[in-house]
C-alpha cells in the first residue's frame, strides 16, 4: 500500500517529523512529552545510535516505555551510565558536548523563544506550568535545539506571558551578542508542518507542510503575520515501519502506565 494511503493522525505526523530530524549518532538532551517521544522514536527507527540524555543524569538511556518524567525508574535502569545533575550541566551541556536539544513549549514567539511557566501574569496566572527545569541551559548551550508543539494561536504568540528559555531573542544578532554558545533553534516541529529561521532576521518561517495542510491555514493557526518561504514543501508522509514503530511505543507506554505487565 503506497505512504499516501496509510491513515495517519495529525499528532503521529507531528511525532515522526520531529523524528526525522536527529540525525544518527548525535548526542541529545531531550525533554519529556512531544520531545521524548520523537527522540525515542528516532531510536528505534532510523537512529539507533543516537545517544539519549536527560536531566536527571541518565546518558545513552534506551527506555522501552516513554518516561513519565525525568526521574522515572526507566531511565536509570536503562542507562548506560548515570551521573550527577551538577556534572551532566556543567561538564556535558556547558561543556558543550551535547549536540542537539529537543524541547517542547506552551507558547513560543516569532524568534522561537518558549515560554514554559505561567500562562497569564505571573503573579497571578491562569495556568501555572511545569516551570523552567532545565530548558533554558539547554536552549543556551547545545549544539543546535529542536521545537516541538501543536500549532494555534494560544501557542504561536506575538508576545509570550513569560520568557523561559532563549532561542533567537529579538532577532538579528542578539543571540550571538549575547554570546550564547550554542546557535539556538534550527526548526520548529508542529502537527501542521515545519518552521525554520531565516538566516538572517532569525524570524520562524514556514518552509514546509505535513500533507493535507495548506499554507493558508499555518497562517491563520498563528498568532502574528508568519512568514511564508517562497517554495513551501510537502513533508513524507509517515512510513508504515515508522508508524508501527510509534503505535507500539505508544501502547507499551499505555499498558505500564496504566499498572499493567
Amino acid at each position: 500500500m503506497p505512504d499516501t494511503q496509510i491513515a495517519y493522525t495529525a499528532d503521529e505526523m507531528m511525532t515522526i517529523s520531529a523524528a526525522r530530524m536527529l540525525r544518527n549518532g548525535a548526542s541529545c538532551f531531550v525533554g519529556i512529552g512531544l520531545p521524548s517521544a520523537a527522540a525515542n522514536l528516532a531510536r528505534l527507527t532510523h537512529a539507533p545510535e543516537t545517544v539519549l540524555i536527560y536531566e536527571s543524569g541518565c546518558i545513552g538511556t534506551k527506555p522501552n516505555v516513554l518516561p513519565l518524567s525525568i526521574g522515572d525508574g526507566e531511565l536509570s535502569e536503562t542507562a548506560d551510565t548515570v551521573v550527577s545533575i551538577i556534572e551532566i550541566f556543567t561538564y556535558w551541556l556547558q561543556g558543550g558536548r551535547i549536540d542537539v536539544g529537543f524541547l517542547g513549549a506552551a507558547q513560543i514567539d516569532k524568534f522561537a523563544n518558549i515560554n514554559s511557566t505561567v500562562i497569564g501574569d505571573y503573579d497571578n496566572p491562569k495556568t501555572r506550568l511545569p516551570g523552567a527545569g532545565g530548558a533554558p541551559a539547554i536552549a543556551a548551550n547545545c549544539g543546535e535545539v529542536l521545537i516541538t508543539l501543536r500549532h494555534n494561536k494560544r501557542a504561536f504568540v506575538e508576545k509570550l506571558d513569560f520568557q523561559t528559555s532563549g532561542g533567537n531573542m529579538e532577532g538579528g544578532d542578539s543571540r550571538a551578542r549575547m554570546r550564547f554558545p550554542g546557535k539556538g533553534p534550527t526548526a520548529v516541529i508542529t502537527d501542521l508542518g515545519i518552521l525554520t529561521p531565516d538566516p538572517i532576521t532569525k524570524e520562524l518561517t514556514l518552509t514546509s507542510v505535513h500533507p493535507g495542510v495548506t499554507v493558508d491555514s499555518v497562517v491563520a493557526a498563528t498568532g502574528w503575520r508568519l512568514r511564508v518561504a517562497d517554495q513551501v514543501n510537502t513533508n513524507p508522509s509517515p512510513t508504515e515501519l515508522e508508524l508501527a514503530t510509534l503505535r507500539d511505543l505508544q501502547a507499551r507506554t499505555a499498558k505500564a502506565h496504566a499498572g499493567q505487565d
